[in-house]
């Protein structure tokens, strides 16, 4: 099925179509199962955790059904599955059971994949863990559910080195616990439940917490008693396991945690690589119920590490992902530049590409590009060219679709395509100034727009390098269309930083002054005739290489920029204190343009 976009750029939920259902028999208990999807493909099984059923991956199912077997189960006292009476039927080992059960009933002959949540997921870490069980899961995606041994382990190793980061680490994650005290209580919880936690309620609280439209929120017809029946999961394992062995696995497993996550922290799947031979862990910028948040990525997670485990090359995603492996900073991320033909571009795509990372670069002169695809490729790098018109919003969106297909979705973009144009604003044509603006600021607009949904959506945070100029607040005569674009840059970047912020997207805005860039050569003079403008531009190229400021120079801001989150660089000497004198004194700023004219 296609999904669509909300109008907050979420993909629209689409329920999956109505799956085939049975009961697996698990000694005195019955387990609904669901099947749908591709008949012939590879099994994936999704388990849910408190207080879901398996209605919580309806938003996952859609994204996987077109390629595989898709299995969801309703856990024993939610749904359609029994309701044991006491709450000793509910640990971790008889939840383990009954997965086992389903494995064999759903996949007799072949291991299956499993994308577990929550609880579902830390019962799954028990078979994942059991030698005589394991072989029977090809991979394991673990998604906010850690394994119960393999925590307590974590806990106990940083606390035999108690210093103050440990120490405040086993705090924190201890503190995400407390609320489980209550959970576990006889009858308490569940009366409170039952009058403060209806559908409609905890549909909109959810909806608030992991910042997504209520209906991306899926909640099975059960709801009502599921979010009381399986509070006696709490009760029945919150203590149990505080004695545990070392528990070891040859199961490709990944775990999946938000970053807003009330409940599991990142940090306590730090020793994961102890107990497995690899791991792979992605941080995404959300809360506990990724599967409503964020189902694109859950969908996308699962597939790497099935296709992986297959044999195929790993995805660049899963790379990025491996824990405990050596890399460069940029080692395994897409970077797409602008106008990398030459100059600032140029030496940008180069500087990124030194650190790791493969380059997506575009030019309007295909040729350029191609040049700088090539300098990389003898360096040892990975560069693909592309020839852009920044100006064409029907371009630059066909350019986006194109990449996002072939490449995937970046992890840092850089909009640096420009032009110049220096002349009297009353001598400069209309064409003209629209010219300078529809390139040098809609052309930045235009590549924020084309890739700013998906690198919002996947929920792994990203960079958009905004390359704007110090004549964005620098008045100056003979420069209106050119600072006009810049300034303009300069304040879109201010609020797309803002409005990016909750998606974990960073935005830096580039601020250069005098740098020798062929852009000088290339400016189109208004006002003057073609002998008059040509000894301009020579006598301002003169200056701009006598200021002995490389582009190189630049990109190694940029980078640098994208490494430590910087917002506004002001990159020159002079960019800095025009900067700091435009905010402190603007007024000797405007003053100072009836006599200096410097351009970037």
């Amino acid at each position: 099925m296609d999904s669509t976009l909300t109008t907050t750029g979420q993909p629209a939920a689409v329920a999956p179509e109505a799956p085939s259902s049975r009961m697996v028999r698990n000694g005195a208990v019955e387990i609904a199962v669901y099947e749908q999807g591709n008949p012939t493909g590879e099994t994936v099984l999704l388990l849910h955790g408190w207080p879901d059923s398996h209605h919580m991956w309806d938003g996952v199912v859609p994204l996987l059904s077109d390629r595989f077997r898709v299995v969801t189960v309703d856990n024993r006292g939610h749904g359609n599955s029994t309701n044991p009476r006491s709450y000793r039927d509910f640990t971790l080992g008889a939840l383990a059971s009954d997965y086992l059960a389903v494995i064999e009933a759903v996949s007799p002959d072949k291991p299956v994949h499993v994308l577990a949540h929550d609880w579902g997921s830390v019962a799954m870490w028990e078979l994942v863990c059991d030698n005589s069980a394991q072989h029977r899961i090809a991979s394991f995606t673990s998604v906010a559910g850690p394994n119960v041994a393999h925590l307590v382990m974590w806990a106990r190793n940083r606390l035999k080195r108690p210093t103050p980061k440990n120490l405040a680490l086993v705090l924190a994650q201890v503190g995400s616990f407390t609320y489980m005290l209550f959970l576990m209580l006889p009858w308490l919880p569940k009366a409170t439940l039952r009058l403060v936690a209806k559908r409609d309620r905890w549909r909109r609280w959810l909806s608030r917490a992991e910042r997504t439209n209520p209906e991306q929120i899926f909640l099975g017809p059960s709801f009502d008693k599921d979010i009381g029946n399986g509070l006696r999961i709490y009760r029945a394992n919150l203590f149990s396991h505080l004695k545990p062995a070392e528990r070891f696995t040859q199961v490709p497993v990944q775990v999946i945690v938000g970053t807003r996550d009330p409940a599991v922290r990142r940090g306590s799947f730090a020793d994961e690589p102890n107990w497995a031979p690899t791991v792979w862990q992605r941080v995404v910028k959300g809360g506990h119920w990724l599967a409503f948040s964020h189902p694109e990525l859950l969908a996308t997670a699962t597939i790497e590490l099935i296709d992986a485990t297959s044999g195929l090359p790993p995805a660049r995603g899963l790379r990025r992902a491996e824990m405990g492996r050596r890399r460069l900073p940029f080692e395994d991320q897409l970077v797409v530049i602008t106008g990398a033909g030459s100059g600032i571009g140029r030496a940008t795509a180069l500087a990124f590409a030194r650190e790791g990372a493969e380059i997506v670069l575009s030019d309007i002169n295909l040729s350029s590009a191609k040049e700088t695809a090539a300098l990389i490729a003898e360096k040892g790098g990975t560069a693909h060219a592309y020839r852009l018109d920044v100006s064409d919003e029907d371009a630059v969106t066909a350019h986006a679709g194109e990449v996002l297909a072939a490449h995937g979705v970046p992890d840092v973009l850089v909009n640096n395509a420009g032009v110049g144009q220096a002349g009297r604003f009353l001598a400069t044509p209309s064409a003209e100034f629209r010219r300078v603006l529809d390139v040098n600021l809609y052309g930045v607009v235009n590549g924020c727009r084309a890739f700013a949904p998906s690198m919002a959506r996947q929920g792994l945070g990203g960079h958009i390098v905004n390359v704007s100029s110090m004549a964005a607040y620098s008045p100056q005569q003979g420069l209106s269309a050119y600072a006009t674009s810049k300034s303009g840059v300069f304040m879109f970047s201010d609020c797309l930083r803002a409005e990016l912020a909750p998606s974990g997207v960073n935005v830096s805005t580039i601020c250069p002054g005098v740098v020798h860039t062929n852009i000088i050569r290339n400016t189109v003079v208004s006002g003057l005739s073609d002998e008059q403008a040509a000894r301009k531009i020579a006598m301002v190229d003169r200056a701009y290489r006598l200021r002995h400021y490389s582009a190189d120079k630049v990109a190694k801001r940029i980078v640098k920029a994208v490494k430590t989150n910087k917002q506004v660089v002001p990159v020159t000497s002079e960019a800095r204190i025009s900067y700091h004198l435009n905010r402190l004194a603007p007024t000797l700023g405007r003053l100072s343009a009836k006599s200096v004219a410097l351009t970037r």
